[in-house]
Parts: structure tokens; C-alpha cells; sequence
């Protein structure tokens, strides 16, 4: 395929002022450049103007609005995804950020398998690292595997519009992001994964994944799409791939409700290290 196939990137931007203009640096600073990047603000705030202060013009650039104020990022990205031109898609968070080489690297990868993914730098805000998620050797992973591999957010995904093109769901809590894959998975039988961590996922002290009640939130959602898989409402292709999506729901569920998130040396304690021995064990059960 050519390398100048354009991706538009949707940035949905709610209170994101003191993060905005680093995520936007890290879409501008790609070796890849044929891309749009739609802003859409969720918070009525000019980010042309946010951005504009910090020396940031570009025509790649274009900005919208959710018609909300505290919509939260599904109706938000749905305005962009309405919005975008190219066939290609990604989504980059407002506090995120992508590697140099992000587009680059998956966009090869995008007209066999419809799917790429990638491994995340998991940091605090400002750029502490705190962990890796996802990273080793590029692999094909199927719906079944998928999350025993990126069991943290799946907002890092580039996709092909032309093999699916669905909305974020904004009735969930949260999960959207799994949500979102799954309805992907529905026409894609299998996703690309590239071991090399190329999306930094910042963890920010209070959001949707990070926060208040969020176990709460978390358990009754795991249910819901537990739920909606044995009802068919993803319809994946093949009964093992149901089952291994469901595994994962449950023994990520059963992490759910023996995890507390409490600060340690002035950093958060993590989800991900608490389910990843858990997932790495019925791997290896699996295995022997």
C-alpha cells in the first residue's frame, strides 16, 4: 500500500487546557504527515485560541463542538468521527500522546488487517513512566485474545472505516473504549498488534478510569457486556472467541472487586498490575 493513504485523528477536549497543546505537539511531531486532527471541544472552550497562545497554528488542524458541556469523550469523538474525511481513523485523548512514529509504523499494517493496535507507555502527567502495557513482539490477535494482551484502555487503535465504522456507545459509564473494539471485532476477524509502545496513556489523579466510585462503575459495566456477548449483541464470529472475551470480562470482574486504588510514594496504585498476574495465569493454565 502507499504510505500516504491520510488518517484523520479525533482529540475530544473536555477541561483539557493545561494538556491540550502536548497532545497536540505529539499528533504534529509524526513522520507520517498526511493526517487531519479534529479537536472537539466538550466544554464550549475555544481551543483554537488555547492552542493559538501556545504558538500552535496548523491547517491540519480543525476544530468543533460536542453541542455539550460535560458530554463526556463518546458523543465527542462521535462528532469527530461524523466529521472526518479519510478513510483511516484513530483517536488520540487530550492528555495522551503519540510516538513519533505511531502512524508510520501501523499504516502498513492497516489494508491487510482493518485493525492495528499497539502497546502503551503507561505515565503520569508529567511524563513520569510508570509501566508498559502490551509490549514484546508484534502478533495477529483475535477478538479471544485480544485483552490478555492490552488489558488496559484501547483507545490506541488505527482502523480502516471502509471494513467498520461504528459510533461510541454513550449510555455506557464507561468501557467505551472495549465497547467500541468490540463492534469493530464484529467485522474485523483479527487485530495487528505492534509490541513497540507508540501511545503514551497518561493517568491522570482523577478520570473516568482513575477516580471516585469508579469501581462501581466498572462492575456494573464488566456485567453489562458479559451480558450483551451471551445475548450475541457483538456478534463475534466464532463461539471461542466469545469465550475467551467473556474470560477475560470475568476474571477481570473478580480484579474489580479486590482492588483499592490508593496512592503509593505519591504515585497510583495500578489496575493493570493487579489483573496482569491474573490474566498471565489462566494464559499459562491454558497452555499446559
Amino acid at each position: 500500500m502507499t504510505k500516504r493513504e491520510p488518517v484523520s485523528i479525533v482529540m475530544p477536549a473536555y477541561k483539557a487546557e493545561k494538556t491540550i497543546a502536548a497532545s497536540v505537539r505529539s499528533a504534529l511531531a509524526q513522520d507520517f504527515a498526511d493526517f487531519e486532527l479534529i479537536v472537539v471541544a466538550d466544554d464550549g472552550v475555544d481551543y483554537e485560541a488555547v492552542l493559538g497562545r501556545e504558538g500552535i497554528v496548523d491547517a491540519r488542524i480543525r476544530y468543533l463542538e460536542s453541542g455539550l458541556i460535560g458530554g463526556g469523550s463518546p458523543p465527542a469523538r462521535n462528532a469527530g468521527l461524523d466529521a472526518a474525511r479519510y478513510r483511516f481513523s484513530a483517536i488520540l485523548d487530550a492528555d495522551d500522546r503519540f510516538a513519533p512514529t505511531k502512524l508510520s509504523a501501523v499504516m502498513p499494517h492497516l489494508l491487510q488487517y482493518g485493525l492495528v493496535s499497539c502497546a502503551l507507555n503507561v505515565t503520569l502527567p508529567d511524563g513520569t513512566a510508570l509501566r508498559q502495557v502490551g509490549a514484546g513482539s508484534d502478533r495477529v490477535l483475535t477478538p479471544g485474545t485480544y485483552k490478555f494482551t492490552n488489558f488496559s484502555m484501547d483507545s490506541m487503535l488505527v482502523y480502516d472505516r471502509n471494513r467498520a465504522d461504528p459510533r461510541f456507545d454513550p449510555d455506557l459509564p464507561c468501557l467505551t473504549d472495549l465497547d467500541f473494539l468490540l463492534k469493530l471485532f464484529a467485522a474485523i476477524p483479527a487485530c495487528y498488534h505492534v509490541g513497540t509502545p507508540l501511545h503514551d496513556y497518561v493517568k491522570l489523579p482523577v478520570s473516568v478510569s482513575n477516580g471516585p466510585g469508579v469501581t462501581e462503575k466498572m462492575v456494573r459495566t464488566k456485567e453489562l457486556m458479559r451480558a450483551r456477548l451471551a445475548a450475541g449483541y457483538y456478534r463475534l464470529s466464532r463461539p471461542r472467541e466469545v469465550e475467551g472475551m467473556d474470560s477475560f470480562l470475568a476474571i477481570s470482574l473478580r480484579a474489580e472487586k479486590t482492588f483499592t486504588p490508593r496512592a503509593i510514594a505519591g504515585k497510583p496504585s495500578l489496575f493493570e498490575d493487579h489483573i496482569e498476574p491474573r490474566l498471565a495465569a489462566r494464559s499459562a493454565a491454558l497452555v499446559q
